[in-house]
């Protein structure tokens, strides 16, 4: 006895669907019948889909800032740039900012060669960002494990982040080459009246540390001003407290930079912000942005979700609802662990056009 099929479930299982529309792309993963290409299948994960198709977008995304960044200035707005501090000095300034951990581990490597090359024109990092950076020439950091126990490792003296691991006596260290120093500030606020600021400490241990392995020794260098609104939030926190018994009366002004951050981005005719991680970093960046009414262009890559309400997990249509980011901009946010994504990132971006290799 023949018997038809339902017409209620071929309806709904075999709906029409219209067609797609003119232009859209395929799926497409690479194929590795091809031989290996690390930048072919770097090309290939914008067809890929889900994060992937994610970080094709943040390499067109950090481009655009490296092409806007490299046009001149037109004649009509240079003295609204360059008169009166802080200078603009490209016609995209670029704000990079990151936590503290990408300075514990390798990710350090790359910050530095963006800074080392002048990619960038903004940095805004937490006290760790700052601390880590030198601690690490003064003293290694190590790869350990997420699983090590934690009592064991107090007992030993050895501080774990992450799987990595830094000996106490790394920040032994950091206090003995640290303590002289933060003499010599107080020494120039009383004789000559300086104003210390958060900004100019970085510039300074940037100078102090004369290491070219250091971040900051190419920031100082290249005069890349370095935001740290928290700089008491860590390891130097520590040492400043410390200090402020053994030789009191330091002073640092906090204003003084947020007057600077804001200014260098109501200055600038574009901007670019290429966030790593969440929290302060993310936010200070965003504000400042907010006083042009919001970045020209946009990268986030954390971990967090938005589901919380908090400004770490914040997509960037949320910040265009504050005129953090502009209306018309295209923002990118990668859903990844940055010590994976950044300095791939990096090779398809600033570094491709450093060395001058074609797309």
């Amino acid at each position: 006895m023949a018997s038809n099929i339902p017409e209620i479930a071929t309806n709904a299982v075999l709906v029409q669907s219209q067609e797609m529309p003119e232009g859209s792309e395929v799926v497409k993963g690479y194929d590795f019948n091809t031989g290996i290409d690390h930048h072919k299948l770097l090309q290939s994960y914008k067809y890929s889909g889900f994060q992937a198709t994610n970080f094709g977008l943040a390499v067109e995304e950090i481009n655009k800032m490296i092409e806007s960044r490299k046009k001149d200035i037109p004649d009509e707005k240079k003295e609204h740039c360059f008169k009166g501090e802080p200078v603009v000095r490209k016609n995209c300034t670029i704000f990079l900012g990151y936590t503290s951990n990408m300075a514990s581990c390798g990710v350090r490597e790359t910050i530095r060669f963006l800074a080392e090359h002048n990619m960038i024109d903004c940095i805004v990092a937490t006290a760790g960002g700052i601390e880590e950076d030198f601690i690490k020439c003064l003293a290694p950091t190590y790869i350990g494990d997420f699983s090590l126990p934690g009592r064991e490792l107090r007992d030993k003296g050895i501080n774990r982040i992450g799987n990595l691991l830094v000996p106490n006596n790394n920040y032994v260290k950091f206090e003995d080459w640290l303590m002289p120093i933060l003499d010599k500030f107080v020494e120039e606020q009383e004789r000559d009246k300086i104003v210390w600021t958060p900004s100019k400490i970085i510039h300074r241990l940037g100078l102090e540390i004369d290491n070219p392995e250091s971040i900051y020794y190419w920031t100082s260098k290249n005069n890349i001003p370095v935001f740290s609104p928290a700089l008491t939030d860590g390891s130097l926190g520590d040492m400043l407290f410390f200090h402020s018994f053994k030789n009191p009366g330091l002073v640092v002004d906090i204003l003084g930079d947020l007057r600077d951050i804001n200014r260098l981005a109501m200055r600038s005719l574009n901007t670019g912000m290429i966030i790593l991680g969440g929290g302060l970093i993310k936010h200070h960046i965003c504000n400042a942005n907010l006083m042009r009414n919001g970045a020209d262009f946009s990268l986030f890559v954390n971990t967090s979700s938005e589901f919380d309400g908090s400004d770490s997990g914040a997509r960037p249509d949320e910040a265009i609802s504050w005129g953090k980011i502009r209306k018309d901009a295209t923002p990118v946010k990668i859903y990844g662990e940055t010590s994976l994504i950044f300095p791939l990132l990096v090779a398809e971006t600033f570094a491709r056009d450093h060395h001058n290799i074609k797309p």
